[in-house]
């Protein structure tokens, strides 16, 4: 899933125009929209008054804690005023979704984590509300009704003063001149040696292998236990906060959806701050990292763009339009930077875009290769998808980080689930290369060879992680091996050289797992948001032990008998019900056999990042707001302390003058992950006294 949960977008209405605006839209006054209203449509009334007052009730018990109580937006984005309408700028002509395709949205994708759990009545009455929020007036003889003729005839017309009609968003973002480095670092030849560095983090998972592991040994099984907080930094924006941190000599880089912020790796001081200011509208609100080498400091936006700053200002050196916000294409994920390259892909299975990994000049963000994840989803008649009913498919984006192999320069791409996701009938192939490890030519694009884990999938079972890259004794041979692990809650081993899987653990509940959705619905775990999300294993090198953290939080899952694509919108073909209770573990695997050692089972799902060090202890952290210290070798926790927030992003670990720290992201992963322990984005220091 190019992760609609892990983007913090609610699954409501918010989805049926757009997730979320440019920030201009933003700066109407009341009485702007007040005008604009009065200029809705002249069609007679599509609904009655009665339905409008049911619908308003509706809304303030379902929808108001998400979208606010006056429909302006809050943890969800606004459903009326011109925010809402500015999706509409080109003017009422080009309109082209009909009231039909908002009531269809409505009814899929809300409330919350239970669509389709009300009346066709009800929804219908949330739908005129909103309608009359935005300008429609009731006065109709009698109801609308779900599928009438006047439901499906009649073309959404939300009104937009002309002031807001905006020009296409631009192809690139001219920087400084000035603003390009002159030097800088890390190097190329840092970055291939970061997996022995202890001073920096230089990658998201700490290096090209993924390992998410330190030769630091100053915290450690006797000591971890007097670990205290050294500093705090509030970084004052809203919204989710999954950031992994880097950290170059002394300085640490972290993000938020729009800013990028460097901060004193030692003091929690920050050094400089910018902000991105979106071109279009953005898809999901979420943002996982930079990347950094030469001077560059390059990240993602939500509205499609790569942005490269100059590391030591954070003055704008480039940005470029690569992803397409309309499409439902975004970046969530931090880039991999090799050589000359930046390499990255777009978020947006759910919106039903077809995939692909792409390579950009890390000087000026000029294309230079793009490969294509799911080809045969926009090949007619291929055999790999099969369409019997002829519909929209597409899928396979990327949100996770890449792992690559430099002396042979592969690298590996997690690809995830094809679309519409859950009725696998309607692509009745295997739907390569959808959850798949593609090894791709870093310098070409090239593929290379690629394992499929989850064929024709129908849970939305991504594959997630393909990291780390390790060597390791399998039946008393050395072996080059790739740790794999998805939505579907498998951890598998896969031997790089024959690309079979050596060994397949669970780690969290499977049940169901083998059982076709069908139109009925099918209680299945892992369920849509289960397993292994953004945040992948860590190794231990010299215990030879994986630690995995992993979501245990089971669906009923419910295929459609006909599906909709609607561009940029979800595009899921069926409904998902989450069940009541959740909880997490952070499972402990030889990773020469794939024997579970050790189980830490949490309250809530465990989304945040693992890291292992040289002085055998984990660092990670849970929703409760609870950073942890685990003894490597047993599973006990040896320090706890409460961040006050959700921990869902990166734990990373590093050495500056002598003294080893541990950086802990605290605050809201998104709206999913969290009940009465949000917290806002905020970075805690902890190292010994």
């Amino acid at each position: 899933m190019s992760r609609w949960f892990a983007g913090a977008v609610v699954l409501t209405v918010a989805a049926l125009v757009t997730l979320a605006m440019g920030q201009a839209t933003n700066q109407h006054t009341k009485q702007d929209t007040k005008q604009d209203t009065k200029q809705v449509a002249k069609e007679a009334p599509l609904f009655t008054a009665q339905q409008v007052a049911q619908g308003k009730t509706l809304y303030a018990a379902k929808c108001a804690a998400c979208h606010g109580e006056t429909l302006q937006g809050g943890a969800a984005g606004p459903l009326a005023g011109s925010a809402f309408a500015a999706r509409w700028t080109s003017g009422w002509a080009d309109a082209k979704l009909t009231v039909e395709d908002l009531d269809f949205l409505i009814r899929t994708t809300m409330p919350k984590g239970a669509p389709g759990t009300m009346s066709a009545t009800e929804y219908t009455a949330v739908l005129t509300y909103i309608l009359q929020q935005n300008g429609y007036e009731a006065g109709a003889a009698t109801p609308l009704r779900a599928g009438s003729a006047r439901m499906k005839q009649t073309r959404l017309r939300f009104a937009v003063a002309k002031e807001l009609a905006t020009a296409p968003p631009p192809l690139r973002v001219p920087g400084d001149a000035a603003a390009v480095p002159k030097g800088g670092g890390p190097t190329q030849e840092e970055l291939n040696r970061a997996a022995d560095s202890t001073r920096n983090w230089l990658y998201h998972t700490h290096d090209y292998s993924g390992a998410r592991y330190v030769a630091l040994d100053q915290i450690n099984q006797q000591n971890a236990g007097q670990l205290r907080a050294v500093c705090v930094f509030q970084v004052g924006d809203e919204g989710n906060f999954q950031t992994g941190p880097i950290v170059y000599q002394g300085t640490m880089y972290i993000t938020t959806n729009q800013s990028t912020v460097a901060l004193d790796a030692t003091t929690c001081r920050p050094k400089w701050r910018y902000k991105w200011a979106p071109r279009t509208h953005e898809v999901w609100k979420n943002n996982r990292g930079v990347a950094i080498k030469d001077g560059y400091v390059v990240r993602g936006t939500s509205d499609g763009y790569l942005v490269a700053l100059n590391a030591e200002t954070g003055a704008l050196v480039w940005a470029v339009k690569a992803a397409d916000a309309d499409q439902g294409e975004t970046f969530t994920m931090a880039p991999l930077l090799f050589e000359d390259l930046v390499l990255i892909g777009p978020a947006g299975s759910e919106n039903g875009i077809p995939g692909w990994v792409g390579a950009f000049r890390l000087q000026d963000g000029s294309p230079v290769w793009k490969f294509h994840t799911v080809p045969g989803a926009t090949l007619a008649g291929s055999k790999e998808w099969g369409n019997p009913k002829g519909i929209k498919l597409g899928g396979g984006s990327v949100w996770t980080p890449f792992t690559l192999d430099a002396e042979q320069g592969e690298l590996f791409v997690a690809v995830t689930n094809p679309a519409p996701d859950l009725p696998a009938n309607l692509r009745p192939g295997d739907n390569r290369y959808s959850n798949s490890v593609v090894v791709l030519d870093v310098h070409t694009g090239k593929l290379l060879w690629y394992r499929q884990m989850v064929p024709n999938d129908s849970h939305d079972w991504d594959l997630t992680q393909v990291s780390p890259l390790f060597q390791a004794k399998i039946d008393g041979r050395e072996s080059s091996l790739l740790a794999t692990v998805g939505k579907d809650g498998i951890l598998r081993t896969v031997n790089r050289e024959n690309h079979e899987v050596v060994y397949s653990t669970p780690v969290t509940t499977i049940k169901n797992a083998d059982a076709p959705v069908t139109n009925e619905g099918v209680e299945a775990c892992p369920g849509v948001l289960g397993g292994v999300e953004w945040n992948g294993p860590a190794l231990n090198r010299e215990l030879n032990m994986l630690y995995v953290n992993a979501v245990d939080w089971c669906s009923t899952f419910t295929s459609a008998e006909n599906v909709r694509h609607i561009p940029g919108r979800m595009y899921m073909g069926g409904t998902v019900k989450f069940a009541d209770d959740s909880q997490g573990w952070l499972t402990a695997i030889d990773a020469s056999t794939g024997a579970i050692k050790w189980k830490y089972q949490s309250k809530r799902p465990m989304v945040s990042a693992v890291t292992a060090t040289k002085g055998n202890v984990v660092f990670t952290g849970e929703l409760n707001g609870d950073f942890l210290t685990l003894d490597a070798q047993s599973g006990k926790v040896l320090y706890q302390f409460n961040t006050g927030g959700g921990i869902g992003g990166g734990v990373v670990t590093y050495e500056e003058a002598g003294k080893q720290y541990v950086a802990v992201t605290s605050g809201k992963p998104s709206n999913f992950w969290v009940n009465d322990i949000a917290g806002a984005p905020t970075v805690f220091l902890f190292a010994l006294p």
